[in-house]
């Protein structure tokens, strides 16, 4: 417990020792709490008002009201749980499967490396929201979890030749050789011996590669490629350009509602990404 509490004392000073990336941290803890934890305690309104149609903010709704007089923070509040596990989850896949070709690519080497690196090459040529949009008129992503794994199994390959570039680099250092010389395995030498050393460089991969996945969610479900159902930011953007809000002065905040909480978000996953290289950096640990 004593070693608990002093490994999470380092940890915060680690995050607080850049500024800036301590607020992108606490920006997405806010998040986090504001989609999985305040809808709880805020009740989504779903009572049409015809007499408050796209009125003004004002202390009683604090963004207005979209078209059917609907409170727009709640639905901002409500919208955010889908977008957030769409983006973590399609991140951790993309990243665990460039994380295990890429290793695999770089240690194997020969047949291996050049079908694994061809297949990459593949993917990449292909663009990947056409094929997003093309996939949508064949399949139905109508679940978080399939929309997910979709765009994770879309988004590894930049991300597998990154890591085949730093596990190359790492596979010549003297404790990669001493685990070869004892004959640990790749396995061993993959998940002890250079993940570790690796893990700043994959938090802010994963990091980018959320970003990624917010902005082609939110891309298929503004175009009305994803039925996803309740209420979703990327929703509350389609809804508002095909009911008209943005003839209407008074509805600009349902319109900047959900802009500014997908850009705020993307934003402080990027500003956190600087505190979180310094937990997972040894390199700048130096006086903690």
């Amino acid at each position: 417990m004593v070693a608990f509490w002093h490994g999470l004392g380092t940890t915060l000073r680690l995050l607080t020792r850049n500024p800036v990336g301590f607020i992108g941290f606490l920006g997405v803890v806010f998040f986090i709490v504001l989609s999985f934890v305040v809808p709880h305690l805020v009740p989504l309104d779903r009572t049409t008002k015809i007499d408050q149609v796209y009125a003004a903010a004002s202390w009683q709704h604090p963004l207005g009201t979209d078209f059917s007089g609907r409170d727009v923070l709640s639905h901002v509040i409500h919208g955010g749980r889908d977008v957030l596990t769409i983006a973590f989850l399609a991140g951790a896949i993309s990243t665990l499967i460039a994380v295990t070709l890429g290793s695999l690519s770089a240690l194997a080497g020969g047949t291996v490396d050049s079908a694994i690196m061809g297949l990459a090459d593949i993917v990449l040529t292909i663009p990947q929201f056409p094929l997003l949009i093309v996939l949508a008129g064949l399949l139905r992503f109508n679940s978080v979890v399939i929309l997910a794994v979709i765009l994770g199994l879309l988004s590894w390959p930049s991300l597998t030749r990154a890591i085949r570039a730093q596990v190359l680099s790492l596979r010549e250092r003297d404790f990669v050789e001493a685990a070869r010389a004892l004959d640990l395995g790749t396995r061993h030498i993959i998940l002890r011996e250079i993940m570790p050393n690796m893990a700043s460089y994959l938090v802010v991969s994963l990091i980018f590669a959320m970003t990624a996945a917010v902005y082609a969610q939110v891309g298929l479900v503004f175009l009305g490629l994803v039925p996803l159902s309740g209420t979703n930011w990327g929703v509350m953007l389609q809804l508002a350009w095909t009911k008209g809000a943005i003839f209407y002065p008074k509805a600009l905040w349902y319109i900047m509602g959900p802009v500014l909480a997908i850009a705020l978000f993307q934003l402080a996953l990027v500003f956190a990404s600087r505190s979180l290289e310094e937990v997972f950096n040894p390199r700048l640990r130096t006086g903690v």
